[in-house]
């Protein structure tokens, strides 16, 4: 019902349709990201060990899910919905459903890890089957690059909002109904007078049970399935997706064939490597934070603001980067953005718990945060196209380039989760304690802070190899525009020749 407007250009419209359709998959992945852990460590009650096996099996499994969809969907066939549309609508219900019972604490103790392990790999592959489409969706909103760039910018826009609705609902939700801490040993001790103190006061204070905070994890839960599947409504009825241009699509081919034809481009293979170090760093600081904050720093019950106050710098900080990319080029804005966190990570670390501290540092780390996460994006377009220009008979790759994309990412949360979470099991992680031993303390420095800015440093000496500049850009796409105009004028002449006979 709503179409393209004049040949290849884009309604506004358009874009913030195609932008919304970006919202579930940051909605859920903020979600699961900054409080999977510890819901599964102080709600669910698991064993460190088990989560650890939880979250990292959650995301090795798509390993397999990713590449598979992206070369599934780029040997489907054509539909009178288009090639990518189809996959989002018909992933979404079952998505819903096993996104929400991710959320649900069943009432029995055997099979718990199955249970959770189930439900959040059948989640991860449903929303494959919606992220790698959507991605790949890019290239066929529009043939021009001018457009693509136009409705990228309004994607990334709506991503970083969908974070901080992510953050927010699950946040303040989840934070009215937090069940109080369990005294340790210490704590009993140090405590024993205040608490004989204060028990005949305690019976008449409302008390928050675990109940209560089950129950708030599946109001927040219903609350974003409601939203996933309203986006992926407006993202289906409001897109049109273009068939490709008159240039016959190659030979589908097979899976390992298209691996080693993505991966063996170069500037691909340099631009998944600086992603993998980046995110993987990010991954590390966004799966601890919750608890860093919670458990080190001591704010209990102001985590998920801090939470959110991250998410808000970095849905502000979008315009910024997006007029900062256009001056100083794309690779010197990946470098300013990311460098810029690592002075934030070091002062968080080394000052003593003090909340106003906390909301500076989190602020000015939500800005580095958005380049981040959003600017390599925006680099993935110019490698498809460098390899288009390189490869002229090779097409209807794009789903590919987009999958081990999004994979890389996945992995990268994955290994993050898992290894920080069997860390804290080694460290002697105390489930809901009000205090943690020393070496947890130490434990979530390193995975907030060091670990960070590690990762980042090899990611960006990575990007310094990265070929594709400004003029190569501006280049290739001259070339791929002649490329198309040539393709338009042949068509032109054999259907007049076509005509005449």
């Amino acid at each position: 019902w709503m179409h393209v407007s004049h040949g290849n250009r884009l309604s506004v419209c358009n874009k913030i349709c195609y932008a919304i359709g970006g919202a579930p998959y940051q909605i859920t992945g903020c979600a699961l990201g900054f409080f999977l852990q510890i819901y599964l460590l102080d709600v669910a009650q698991l064993d460190p060990f088990y989560a650890s096996i939880i979250l990292f099996g959650g995301r090795a499994w798509d390993a397999v899910t990713d590449p598979t969809v992206g070369f599934l969907v780029s040997r489907s066939p054509w539909t009178r919905f288009g090639r990518m549309l189809p996959w989002i609508l018909l992933s979404t219900p079952l998505a819903v459903l096993s996104y929400f019972l991710i959320w649900y604490v069943p009432p029995f103790e055997d099979c718990k890890v199955v249970w959770y392990l189930f439900f959040y790999c059948l989640f991860q592959t449903l929303q494959t089957c919606f992220h790698v489409p959507y991605s790949a969706l890019t290239m066929f909103i529009s043939s021009e690059q001018k457009e693509r760039d136009s409705a990228t910018a309004y994607r990334m826009t709506v991503e970083v909002l969908g974070t901080v609705l992510g953050t927010a609902i699950q946040g303040q939700i989840v934070g009215m109904a937090n069940a109080p801490c369990l005294p340790g040993p210490g704590d009993i001790v140090a405590n024993m007078t205040n608490s004989l103190n204060s028990i005949g006061l305690n019976d008449s204070e409302p008390v928050i049970s675990l109940e209560h905070t089950r129950k708030a994890y599946m109001i927040a839960s219903g609350v974003i399935c409601l939203m996933y599947i309203l986006c992926a409504l407006v993202l289906f009825l409001g897109v049109r997706e273009q068939k490709e241009s008159c240039r016959p699509r190659s030979e589908p081919m097979g899976f390992f064939q298209g691996i080693r034809l993505v991966m063996g481009h170069g500037p691909y293979a340099k631009l998944v490597m600086v992603f993998l170090f980046t995110s993987l760093g990010f991954m590390l600081l966004e799966g601890n934070f919750a608890l860093f904050c919670s458990s080190t720093l001591g704010f209990r019950n102001d985590f998920q603001n801090i939470l959110l106050v991250i998410m808000l710098s970095a849905t502000l900080a979008i315009p910024f980067w997006q007029w900062f990319l256009t001056c100083f080029g794309k690779k010197t804005a990946v470098y300013t953005g990311t460098l810029a966190v690592v002075p934030f990570l070091i002062t968080v670390v080394c000052l003593k718990s003090n909340l106003i501290v906390t909301y500076v540092v989190s602020f000015a780390a939500g800005v580095a945060v958005a380049a981040a996460f959003l600017l390599p994006w925006s680099m993935l377009p110019d490698v498809v196209d460098d390899f288009q220009v390189q490869n002229p008979e090779s097409t209807g790759h794009e789903a590919l380039f987009y999958s081990f994309y999004v994979f890389f990412t996945k992995f990268a949360s994955g290994v993050s989760l898992g290894i920080s979470t069997l860390s804290l099991d080694f460290a002697g992680y105390i489930s809901r304690g009000c205090s943690q031993p020393k070496e947890v303390d130490l434990t979530l420095k390193l995975l907030v802070s060091a670990a960070p800015i590690a990762l980042i440093i090899i990611g960006l000496i990575i990007l310094s190899f990265y070929p594709i500049n400004e003029e190569r850009r501006q280049g290739n796409r001259k070339l791929l525009q002649e490329q198309r105009d040539s393709e338009a004028d042949s068509e032109t002449d054999s259907t007049e020749l076509a005509n005449i006979v």
